[in-house]
C-alpha cells in the first residue's frame, strides 16, 4: 500500500500533471466567462430577431407537456432547441478563437526570444573572432619583425658574397690576361 501511495505521489508531483491541473483550472474559468457572453449577451441578441419572440423561433416543439388537473407537470414537453445549440456553437467558436490568439502570441514571442538568442550568440561569437584575431596579431608583430630583421641580414650577406664572387671574378679575369 505504502507503494501505491509512493507512485501517485511521485506522479501527482510531475511537472506535467501539475501543469495539465492549471490548465483545466483555467480552461474552466474561461468557459465560464465565454458561456456568460453568450447566454447573456449574445443569445439576447439572436431571440431579438424580427419574428422570434423569446426562443420560439429557435425551437421545435414536439410534444407539449402534459399538466394535471393542479397544473403540476406529469410528462415533460419535448422540444428541439436549436437555440441552445447555436449558442453552444458560438461558445465554442469564440473559444476557440481566443485560445488560438493566445497559443499564437505564445509562439511568436518564444520564436522572437529564440532569435534574440541567436542573434546574442552570433555578436559573442563575432565577438570572440575579433579578440582572437587581435591576439594572433598581437603575437605575430615580434616574429613578422624577426623575419625582417633576418631577411634585411640574409640580403646584406648576399650582396657581400655577391660582391666577393665579383671581385674574385675580376682577379681571375686579370691573371687569365
Amino acid at each position: 500500500m505504502k507503494k501505491f501511495f509512493k507512485e501517485f505521489k511521485e506522479f501527482i508531483t510531475r511537472g506535467n500533471v501539475l501543469d495539465m491541473a492549471v490548465g483545466i483550472i483555467i480552461g474552466g474559468a474561461f468557459t465560464a466567462i465565454i458561456t456568460a457572453l453568450v447566454n447573456n449577451i449574445l443569445t439576447p441578441l439572436i431571440n431579438w430577431i424580427p419574428g422570434a419572440d423569446g426562443t420560439g423561433a429557435l425551437q421545435l416543439v414536439l410534444r407539449d407537456a402534459v399538466l394535471d388537473a393542479e397544473g403540476n407537470v406529469v410528462t415533460q414537453a419535448l422540444i428541439i432547441d436549436f437555440g441552445a445549440v447555436i449558442s453552444a456553437i458560438i461558445t465554442f467558436l469564440i473559444t476557440a478563437f481566443v485560445l488560438f490568439l493566445i497559443v499564437k502570441t505564445v509562439n511568436s514571442v518564444r520564436a522572437r526570444g529564440e532569435k534574440l538568442k541567436e542573434e546574442h550568440k552570433k555578436k559573442k561569437e563575432a565577438k570572440e573572432e575579433e579578440v582572437i584575431e587581435e591576439v594572433v596579431q598581437e603575437a605575430a608583430k615580434p616574429v613578422v619583425e624577426e623575419v625582417k630583421v633576418s631577411t634585411s641580414s640574409t640580403e646584406e650577406l648576399l650582396a657581400e658574397i655577391r660582391d666577393l664572387l665579383k671581385a674574385q671574378s675580376i682577379k681571375t679575369d686579370d691573371n687569365n690576361k
